[in-house]
């Protein structure tokens, strides 16, 4: 059976308790430390949009924009 599942250490004493498991062998650690990557916006939505949504959507949030500053 293989499982893996990314957790965030919130407290140090987990990190002990991770480390205990692991001498048990009832889990492995694979890596340490790992810092979450940072996505632009633009690259995590690439290609989520038509052509003709992506249009649709910026007139829609320029006409909500005018809006808000009309009131």
């Amino acid at each position: 059976m293989e499982n893996t599942v990314l957790i965030e250490i919130t407290n140090q004493k987990a990190r002990g308790l991770l480390h205990e498991l692991e001498e048990l062998h009832l889990i492995k650690v694979l890596k340490e430390n790992i810092t979450p990557s940072k996505i632009k916006l633009s690259e995590k939505y690439k290609g989520v949009f038509s052509k003709e949504d992506a249009v649709s959507f910026e007139m829609h949030t320029k006409k909500m924009r005018g809006e808000w500053e009309n009131t």
